[in-house]
């Protein structure tokens, strides 16, 4: 094996998001939802560890000095979460799929950004992927978490009983009254 016939091996802490492009490379894992700290954060402690897996994939998009690296990611995970009805674990499913343009530098990012429908992100510093997984998967997030139907019926508002009032406890208004005599 020569040195041209060996394959780039990518680091997705620290993609070089532009060699990937040009490569027409891509990259996937499957991690604990434990290395991802936000996300296990959001999580129901003690819940089932299902893994994070994800693929991202570069592409040139345009002809010569203006082509434009591309990066589609996808990720699924599913995280425990507490439902907002029975205040019991449910487990909801994350999806991510989505396209980032690349540019230079952080300024140009944040200026192309606003006025394009796609989300624009710079190619220095070197993004880390696992970073932008777990961004994507904490907007994919719900709301409101609920279980489709609680596992155990939801317990009815108490009916307020009717208080009779205590007869043996004077008025606070009766000792106001007699002071006004």
């Amino acid at each position: 094996m020569t040195i041209a016939d060996k394959k780039p091996t990518w680091n997705p802490d620290r993609l070089d998001v532009l060699a990937l492009a040009r490569a027409g490379g891509e990259l996937g894992a499957t991690d604990s939802i434990g290395r991802y700290a936000r996300l296990s954060d959001a999580g129901v402690p003690g819940g089932a560890d299902h893994g994070v897996i994800w693929r991202a994939q570069a592409e040139l998009r345009g002809e010569g000095a203006r082509a434009v690296p591309w990066l589609h990611l996808q990720a699924n995970a599913v995280l425990s979460l507490t439902c907002q009805r029975c205040l019991q674990a449910v487990e909801t499913p994350l999806e991510v799929d989505r396209w980032f343009r690349f540019v230079a530098d952080e300024a140009t990012a944040e200026a192309e950004d606003e006025d394009s429908e796609e989300d624009v992100l710079a190619l220095e510093p070197r993004p880390s992927l696992r970073e932008l997984v777990e961004d994507e998967l904490l907007m994919a997030l719900p709301l409101v978490p609920m279980h489709e139907e609680c596992p155990a019926p939801l317990p009815l508002p108490a009916q307020e009983a009717a208080v009779e009032p205590a007869e043996d406890k004077p008025s606070p208004f009766a000792a106001l009254a007699k002071l006004k005599r």
